[in-house]
């Protein structure tokens, strides 16, 4: 049985990372002795002549793609093209979006055969053996299917799986190098679940209430791999790390004994930090904690069930700041019973967590199916404007709100970005009179980088023009990057000199490779598998 799984198109200024969720279910996958390929276009450019030539020569019985609601759409695709090049194909979707809209999702997409309904690393492989063995569907929990003309659900499946009898997730699979050279975080998790009730979020009828923990020892296993391939930090992506002390405490003595020396980041709430726990996170090799605000309004942080208070927030971050850690904010605009009046007390809550040096942003409220803001619209007297999922990206009102006109959130989102934009040019300005500190200078040399080494792998670039002529191969390299970055100039935005740095940086880092190929001649690839 060969299962080939997709991660579908998403965009970089979300800075994604390795599909997590993907690995994951290949490596269930891979434990019950499915052959298992991932095909991930967050870092490859897509196109169906593209996704044919995989499908031909893997030659899967099932195509499994995962999707939140933004990538919806572009995970369609792939389906739709899957079935066209080989009608046999099994399709099979995962993720928050299609658990929560199924039977629709099935009724609106011929093309689509099953969906597994929240945590799917027991029904994919429930289904995969179900398929191989010819059997039918219909006892497998946690599946909607297609049956001819009929729908056919199967029942929830209770979330619950015991996530420290998990296999590693497959990473091998993963083209991990690429998120390397695009300077990007990656993330892995020490436990599954969450038991708060906010209105606007999935994660607890996804993966259930009850937090279950992996073992410290595997944990720390874990990121002593993750920390061998070269990654600059670890995302901890648990839904709260500090929410059971006994579990943060031991994975933190775990990190400090083995005598790790990587850093990483984490979620908290800020009711659950003190300066100890701060402290020890720090030690273990913390370098910043992200809170969940969501509004300067405590009439609106009552009404989202958030259970936190203005002043627990500026406590949480001071208390990070006395541990050297750096925290992070995150506020959503456009929350029900928002008006002018909280829209100023979050925007000012904003400005005065900046004085305590924290990093905070905003996003636009994004009513996802599954969430209680969007099941009870009409009770938090809210209007949604579109359900053109392509939309769900949070950076544009989707919601009317009878206090505070859509276009008036709109503006502050793009000012917001205005206002980035406007942070990097005054560092280039003072790079250029060189009056920039050394931390602005890194942040826009590597921010460039980032956006070159995204539009070569996406335009194919160094796979299209990377391989030099018998007479170049025996050049110096700085010879040989200046005849590539004049081509490769034609293609990108950047000058050629920023090429050949971008180009230089990462062959130091090892995430690009000289390859001979043949005779004197030599070609430059990157080095997608780690």
């Amino acid at each position: 049985m060969r299962v080939l799984l997709v991660n579908p198109f998403y965009p970089i200024d979300e800075t994604p990372s390795p599909p997590l969720g993907l690995a994951f279910i290949a490596a269930v996958l891979e434990a019950a002795g499915v052959t298992v390929k991932i095909l991930d276009y967050v870092v490859f450019p897509y196109g169906r002549d593209i996704l044919a030539s995989e499908i031909q020569s893997f030659k899967p019985t099932v195509v499994g793609l995962t999707s939140v609601t933004m990538t919806f759409e572009t995970a369609m695709e792939v389906v739709r093209d899957a079935k066209t090049i080989d009608p046999a194909i099994i399709t099979v979707m995962g993720g928050p979006h299609v658990t929560f809209r199924a039977k629709d999702t099935l009724a609106e997409n011929s093309e689509l055969d099953a969906i597994i309904l929240g945590e799917g690393e027991e029904t994919v492989v429930d289904l995969v053996q179900a398929i191989e063995q010819l059997q039918a569907w219909d006892a497998i929990p946690g599946l909607v299917y297609r049956d001819g003309q009929k729908i056919v659900h199967t029942g929830h499946k209770p979330p619950g799986i015991d996530v420290d009898r998990l296999p590693l997730p497959a990473r091998h699979l993963l083209p991990i190098g690429r998120y390397r050279a695009l300077n990007l975080s990656i993330s892995m998790t020490t436990s599954r679940g969450c038991p708060f009730k906010c209105i606007f979020c999935v994660g607890r009828k996804m993966v259930g209430a009850k937090v279950r923990y992996r073992d410290p020892v595997k944990v720390v296993d874990e990121m002593k791999i993750l920390a061998a391939y070269g990654f600059e930090q670890i995302n901890l992506a648990d839904d709260l790390f500090t929410a059971n002390a006994g579990h943060r405490r031991a994975v933190c003595a775990e990190i400090v004994n083995r005598g790790l020396n990587i850093k990483w980041t984490s979620f908290a709430r800020v009711d659950t930090v003190s300066l100890d726990v701060l402290e020890k996170m720090k030690a273990a090799g913390c370098t910043a904690v992200s809170f969940g605000i969501e509004s300067g309004s405590p009439t609106i942080l009552k009404t989202v069930r958030k259970g936190i208070t203005r002043d627990q927030v500026v406590e949480a971050v001071k208390l990070c700041t006395r541990a050297g850690l750096q925290p992070h904010a995150s506020f959503i605009l456009g929350l029900p019973g928002e008006t002018e009046e909280t829209l100023a007390q979050t925007l000012a809550f904003g400005e005065q967590l900046e004085k305590l040096g924290v990093a905070y942003g905003f996003h636009l409220l994004a009513p996802f199916p599954g969430t209680e803001v969007r099941d009870r619209s009409e009770d938090y007297e809210i209007r949604i404007t579109t359900d053109d999922w392509r939309h769900y990206h949070a950076n544009r009102a989707i919601v009317e709100n009878r206090g505070i006109r859509p276009d008036v959130l709109d503006d502050i989102a793009a000012g917001w970005m205005r206002r980035f934009d406007l942070c990097l040019g005054d560092v280039a300005e003072r790079m250029e009179r060189g009056a920039a500190e050394p931390d602005e200078i890194d942040q826009v040399v590597n921010l460039k980088r980032t956006v070159l080494v995204y539009d070569l792998m996406m335009g194919d670039l160094i796979e299209q023009y990377g391989s030099l002529l018998s007479e170049a191969a025996t050049r110096p390299e700085a010879e040989r990057l200046a005849q590539l970055a004049a081509t490769l100039a034609d293609h990108v935005k950047n000058p050629p000199e920023e090429i050949v740095d971008t180009l230089t940086h990462a062959l130091k880092k090892g995430d690009m490779i000289w390859d001979r190929a043949g005779g004197n001649s030599v070609c430059l690839k990157w080095i997608d598998y780690l």
